[in-house]
């Protein structure tokens, strides 16, 4: 009975996946227990192409035993099995981690380094569904959102582990007395690990005692939670598609530690979808991260609803999270961040009038003289571009400079009505990104400041109803790029 059920279901599985038998073999994680045992057995009745993969975690006396048994197993199968070993408590000490997330790092770490060197068409592990029932409570006693209440997935792809290869967990839905049957049916002998049995783990504590307890007064607790995890998993899957349709809409670049959303994008998404934004980017940025608990995505929620006086955060994990203008950038620390598409000067250089001044990152000041002082000051009074300006020199002739802003020196900003600021503070009150307030272009005649591309220019040259002629300034693309409005 068994032997049939656990035999169809896995022939059911993997024929989604792979219609016809892969040309790539499928690597698949044995330990000897019998889940792993059982499916390597099915396996080869559907004639599957094989690697076995037998991983040492190196915590127990008789692991070494264990592994030779594997091999006995894998030779009378006539299946190939490669070997791995690494000190798990070790990485746990040394990464601040548990046991079992140590084990489980290294482990799927030694899969898919496998999987790659033999081509692998897929990494199978042998979860079953009382691991899915213990998953998921494990996730909801600890704190989960929908992700982690969902358990583990019949596939993944990507996974933590690979964006090519993916995870299958052909027996998710069998129970583990199911397997066991299985395994007394085929007379497959699997190996017993003794820390399954040591409640000092988490895990084991729900699997021996809360479980038992749980289903004790709830009969049928374990299926119930079971059918749960399936019906988010369609759930989050539809969240997923959002998620992704919404990431495109809000993400302006995403690199290996930097990625940066447009802010009002952002801002305007539901919740939910903002939530599952941060976590997707600081997966991106930290992908050995198991996942972005809720503290760290109310903290960056908090922050982009209400930034701080310096616009930017710690995050933890060794993230950033901070405001650029209407950019939202969340970096590693250690991140050497490209300079961004702004106006940019290095030198001083000369802008003649007629004439233009070329600067960085693809940006040209162009200047012109307009005799017709009235009409200008009727058109600079209704301008909602930023980057163009109408000046009156006075007594200063032409030709003008661009440079970058010195240390200390004031600005008289129109609208102030003649009171002076700090350039910096003027900046850092126009959320100026603080990576291009060194490198800003300043519009200079005489020494004084006539105006910041991008904002108002100085009050001493504004036009008046006295003003005779005028210089034009505006902002723009080189030739071949769209012109900046």
């Amino acid at each position: 009975m068994y032997n049939q059920v656990m035999f169809g279901y896995v022939r059911d599985v993997l024929l989604k996946q792979f219609p016809r038998l892969p040309d790539a073999p499928l690597l698949l994680g044995v330990s000897g227990g019998a889940d792993s045992l059982a499916l390597l057995d099915i396996l080869v009745r559907l004639r599957y192409p094989l690697v076995a993969a037998h991983f040492n975690h190196l915590l127990r006396p008789e692991a070494g035993e264990d592994a030779l048994a594997v091999k006995r197993v894998a030779a009378k199968m006539r299946v190939p099995l490669v070997l791995g070993a690494d000190d798990v408590a070790r990485h746990a000490r040394e990464f601040h981690l548990s046991i079992e997330e140590a084990a489980r790092e290294l482990r799927y770490r030694f899969l898919f380094e496998q999987a790659e060197k033999h081509k692998a068409a897929a990494v199978l592990v042998a979860h079953n569904a009382d691991d899915q029932v213990e998953t998921v409570l494990m996730h909801l006693l600890r704190g989960a959102g929908l992700d982690g209440l969902t358990g583990m997935s019949l596939y993944a792809l990507p996974n933590p582990w690979s964006e090519t290869i993916p995870l299958i967990r052909p027996v998710l839905g069998i129970w583990r007395s199911e397997i066991n049957a299985y395994c007394l049916e085929r007379s497959l002998h699997p190996l017993t690990d003794a820390t399954n049995a040591d409640t000092a783990f988490f895990r084991n504590r729900l699997r021996h005692e809360l479980i038992p307890e749980l289903d004790a007064c709830a009969p049928g607790f374990r299926r119930r939670l079971h059918q749960t995890a399936d019906l988010l998993a369609a759930d989050r899957a539809l969240l997923d598609d959002l998620t992704a349709a919404a990431w495109d809409t809000v993400t302006a670049e995403a690199r290996g530690d930097f990625v940066t959303f447009n802010r009002p994008d952002f801002t305007q998404q539901p919740l939910a979808l903002q939530r599952r934004l941060i976590r997707r980017a600081v997966t991106c940025l930290r992908p050995d991260a198991r996942d972005a608990d809720f503290a760290l995505v109310r903290r960056a929620l908090d922050f982009i609803s209400g930034p701080t006086r310096t616009r930017k955060i710690d995050l933890g994990l060794g993230l950033r999270l901070s405001i650029e203008g209407e950019t939202l950038l969340l970096a590693a620390w250690e991140a050497d961040l490209p300079a961004a598409d702004w106006p940019q000067i290095s030198e001083a250089a000369v802008l003649p009038v007629p004439g233009e001044a070329a600067l960085e990152n693809g940006w040209v000041l162009r200047a012109e003289a307009l005799p017709d002082g009235q009409g200008a000051l009727r058109t600079a009074r209704g301008n909602r571009d930023p980057y163009r300006a109408w000046i009156d020199l006075g007594d200063r002739q032409p030709p003008l400079k661009v440079r970058p802003r010195r240390p200390g020196e004031r600005f008289q900003p129109l609208g102030l009505g003649g009171h002076s600021l700090k350039v910096s503070d003027f900046m850092i009150n126009k959320k100026i990104p603080r990576r291009a307030r060194s490198g800003w272009p300043l519009v200079t005649a005489g020494g004084e400041i006539v105006w910041i591309p991008g904002h108002q220019p100085a009050h001493p040259f504004r036009l008046t109803e006295q003003t005779g002629q005028v210089i034009a300034l505006r902002l723009v693309r080189r030739a071949g790029a769209s012109e900046a409005t």
